[in-house]
C-alpha cells in the first residue's frame, strides 16, 4: 500500500478535520480551568488571592498577543476572548481553535505558577454585535454573582463552621441578604476590591515609542500597541456602553 493512499483513508476517521467555524459571526473562545476548586484549595489563599488572580491575567495576555483578541475578560478561572467577524486564524478550523487555545493558555498558567494546571476550551458565535455586548455583561453579572457568594461562604468557613453547614445557610439567599450576613462580620461587599466583583478586562492601547534613526540620524516616532489591564471596570450599564465603544462595528 502507498504511503499517500494510506494518508488518505487514516484522514477520513480524524472526526473533527473538516469542522469550520463560521467566518461572517463574532467569534468568543470561552477557557475555564479543570477542577480548579481543587487546585486552588491547596494553593490560594481564599475567598480570592492576587496570586492566582495574576496569573489568570497573564494567560489571556498570551492570548491577545498570540491570537489577536480585541478584548479578553477574566474571573475566577475563566477566560473569555473575542474576535471579529472575518478574523480567521488557523483557517476557521474548530479542532484548531479550541485545542490550541486549551492548549496556550494551560502552558502560560502553568509556567507562571509553577505547577500544571489544565483549561477547557469552547466556541461561542454570533452574528449580532449587541449580542456579544450581552455576552460579556452575562459573564460580569455571573463573576459578581460567584463573588459575593464565595465572600459569604469563606467568611463563614473562616468562622468555623463546616462547609455542610455554610451550604445550608446560604441556600436560597438573595442578593441583599448575602451582603446583610457580609455586614454582620463587618465587611461591605461594596467595598471589596473591584475586581474581585467585576473581573479584570484586557484590551489594546496605542502609545507612542521615540526613538533613533541611524540612517537619518535623528530622533522619530513610532505608534505602537500595547496591552491595557483594567483592574477597575466599569460594571452595569457603564460596562455596556464601555463594551458599545470598544467593539468595532
Amino acid at each position: 500500500m502507498k504511503a499517500q493512499e494510506l494518508e488518505k483513508r487514516m484522514r477520513k476517521y480524524e472526526s473533527f478535520r473538516s469542522v469550520l467555524i463560521r467566518s461572517d459571526a463574532w467569534t468568543v473562545i470561552r477557557l475555564d480551568g479543570r477542577s480548579f476548586t481543587q487546585f486552588t484549595a491547596r494553593r490560594f489563599r481564599k475567598p480570592y488571592d492576587e496570586r492566582l488572580r495574576d496569573f489568570m491575567i497573564e494567560a489571556p495576555s498570551a492570548l491577545m498577543q498570540d491570537f489577536q483578541a480585541i478584548y479578553c475578560y477574566t474571573f475566577s478561572d475563566e477566560i473569555s476572548a473575542v474576535f471579529a467577524p472575518g478574523w480567521g486564524l488557523f483557517n476557521w478550523r474548530h479542532e484548531k481553535l479550541v485545542s490550541l487555545s486549551a492548549g496556550l493558555v494551560s502552558s502560560v498558567f502553568t509556567h507562571a505558577c509553577g505547577e500544571p494546571a489544565h483549561f477547557d476550551s469552547r466556541i461561542w458565535q454570533c452574528k449580532q454585535r449587541d449580542e456579544v455586548i450581552d455576552y460579556f455583561c452575562w459573564r460580569q453579572w455571573d463573576a459578581a454573582r460567584c463573588a459575593l457568594h464565595g465572600w459569604c461562604y469563606w467568611t463563614l468557613r473562616q468562622a468555623g463552621l463546616s462547609s455542610e453547614t455554610v451550604v445550608g445557610m446560604l441556600d436560597g439567599k438573595n442578593r441583599g441578604e448575602q451582603k446583610a450576613l457580609l455586614n454582620q462580620y463587618d465587611i461591605d461587599f461594596d467595598k471589596v476590591p473591584s475586581w474581585q466583583r467585576h473581573g479584570v478586562g484586557l484590551s489594546w492601547e496605542s502609545y507612542t515609542k521615540s526613538g533613533y534613526d541611524p540612517i537619518k540620524a535623528q530622533a522619530v516616532e513610532a505608534e505602537r500597541r500595547r496591552i491595557k489591564i483594567q483592574l477597575q471596570l466599569a460594571s452595569g450599564k457603564a460596562y455596556h456602553e464601555f463594551l458599545h465603544d470598544l467593539l468595532p462595528y
